[in-house]
């Protein structure tokens, strides 16, 4: 196996993570955490709130996995590679801007 198709199937290993961790939100009961080490605070609508946070992670993760194709076309050095690396930075930009802007925005408790 070659270098760039290890590195494939990792980066699709860890895109069918993602989408995983979405599917396993839609059935917590309490709130999800999104962020590592803080306390997710309370949310008036919790199954809501989950399904948002879980579709959010689904998509993410079937994203990632379409910036990951060009691994498999590529050398490590090449600008398609760039592509993937690049990609997958402004993606989670954007996943942390949605969820403080859309998600917490919409469901955290006011009170």
């Amino acid at each position: 196996m070659d270098r760039m198709e290890l590195a494939f199937l990792i980066w699709m290993l860890v895109g069918l993570f993602f989408v995983g961790n979405g599917v396993s939100c839609f059935f917590c009961k309490t709130e999800v955490g999104f962020w590592a080490n803080v306390k997710t605070p309370k949310m008036d609508d919790v199954k809501g709130y989950n399904h948002a946070v879980g579709k959010m992670f689904i998509i993410y993760g079937i994203i990632m996995m379409f910036l990951g194709t060009p691994l498999l076309v590529s050398e490590q050095n090449s600008p398609l590679f760039l592509i993937s690396v690049v990609g997958i930075m402004l993606e989670t930009i954007v996943m942390m801007a949605v969820y403080i802007i859309k998600i917490e925005g919409k469901y955290k408790s006011r009170g």
